[in-house]
């Protein structure tokens, strides 16, 4: 993984989501070393390692590489440049509950409106996918030998990057550890890794949470009140249809509810988003989105773009929220909305600066949900309403609907 920053100055890959990703590839290379496998990490741009992939291919034959198909621009760019060095790449779409090829309608043709397309798929009970894993094989992985035939064509640049992970100083990763997080990555039952994951799935559907999740979904703080599968979502560590079936299990045993019917919903969303990349691609990239008319984004304001990040702009739940951010890497999803809100409205920002910090700081950060949530709340995605059209979340109304108690501006010291 090659770690950059954005045009606005910012690192792209903040402290919080460095250190859940090193316990993901962490747990990751010792379910492989279990199997007599090893990981084998590159790190930096992939013109760099061309040398590497070129020798591996012809001392081993190697035919075809698999990977997830992402429908976004980088990953896709990616991709085409391991191709241009004629590997195979076998890009499989595996991310979404629903499998796309087996929808009655092209892609390209899917509703705009997540309202019509949840109608769509609903009234057609599209099958959920199921996912048998594959038998792991030698042909999956490079045994342990392979790394010193190979150690000759990487660059100092391009060791492991869990090595350097392991060397990050431990009081900088303590100072990391706010005890007030609502997802305590440092803790054993919330680390990254997939065997952490179907922990959590097993104890969460273990209880009654399930039931309860629709009127606890908005609350701001806690490791209860939302599934918090969200993170081992977003690397991998726990797949879609892995939850529905968990979900369908539950349901089956303790009878369903409005509650276990809105984790679907909200795994709808999921797969929306994914979806619409796969209609629209590069094009929810662009200043203007989906726009049909020209948007005219304001100029970065340095001053504003601070006050907002760093708990300064004087609005008591928005310096929260932004504190507990910067300071966890966690948001609850109803206060993610309200952030990237204020910051289109009241300070007048431009949406893609919204969606470059959130993607620095998130742990579960996922570019589909990422980029379709902020040209959603900026009208720029599929609503109707326009740019800036409607989406728009009074501070202080919600507030007072959310942390009537001040509990929550409290814990995160704001006045």
């Amino acid at each position: 993984m090659h770690v950059e920053h954005t045009q606005w100055g910012f690192a792209r890959l903040s402290a919080h989501r460095r250190f859940f990703l090193r316990d993901s590839l962490l747990d990751l290379r010792e379910q492989l070393q279990q199997f007599g496998f090893e990981l084998i990490e590159l790190d930096g741009e992939l013109s760099a390692q061309s040398a590497f992939w070129i020798a591996l291919a012809q001392t081993y034959t190697l035919h075809t590489i698999f990977c997830e198909d992402i429908a976004a621009p980088e990953e896709r760019a990616q991709v085409d440049a391991v191709r241009a060095l004629q590997i195979d790449v076998q890009a499989v779409w595996q991310s979404t509950m629903y499998d796309p090829t087996s929808f009655d309608f092209d892609i390209a043709q899917m509703p705009d409106q997540f309202t019509a397309f949840r109608h769509k798929i609903e009234h057609a009970a599209y099958p959920i996918r199921q996912v048998v894993p594959c038998a792991l094989s030698a042909s999956f992985a490079l045994r342990d030998a392979t790394l010193e035939k190979f150690s000759v064509h990487l660059s100092k640049q391009s060791q492991p990057q869990l090595d350097a992970l392991d060397d990050v100083d431990t009081q900088v990763m303590h100072d990391l550890h706010d005890v007030r997080s609502s997802f305590p990555y440092f803790l054993p039952e919330f680390r990254g890794g997939s065997r952490a994951a179907h922990a959590h799935l097993k104890n969460y559907f273990s209880s009654e949470l399930p039931h309860s999740y629709k009127q606890t979904r908005n609350q701001l703080q806690g490791t209860r009140f939302s599934t918090k599968f969200s993170p081992w979502l977003a690397s991998g560590a726990l797949s879609a249809p892995q939850v529905i079936a968990a979900l369908r299990e539950f349901e089956a045993e303790k009878g369903q509810s409005d509650s276990t019917y809105w984790i679907w919903f909200e795994l709808l969303w999921r797969d929306y988003f994914r979806f619409l990349h796969c209609k629209y691609g590069v094009r929810l990239y662009r200043a203007s989105g989906l726009s049909k008319l020209p948007v005219d984004l304001p100029a970065f304001d340095e001053q504003k773009f601070q006050a907002w990040t760093q708990s300064m702009t004087g609005e008591p739940l928005i310096d929260a929220a932004m504190r507990e951010l910067i300071s966890t890497g966690y948001l609850s999803n109803r206060l993610r909305q309200q952030v990237i809100s204020y910051w289109l409205h009241e300070l007048g920002g431009d949406w893609r600066v919204a969606a470059a910090w959130f993607e620095s700081q998130l742990l579960d950060y996922d570019v589909y949900s990422n980029q379709g949530n902020c040209l959603y709340l900026a009208g720029l995605g599929t609503d109707p309403r326009g740019y800036l059209g409607g989406r728009w979340f009074d501070p202080q109304k919600q507030a007072k609907q959310h942390d009537a108690d001040r509990s929550y501006r409290t814990l995160w010291n704001t006045r």
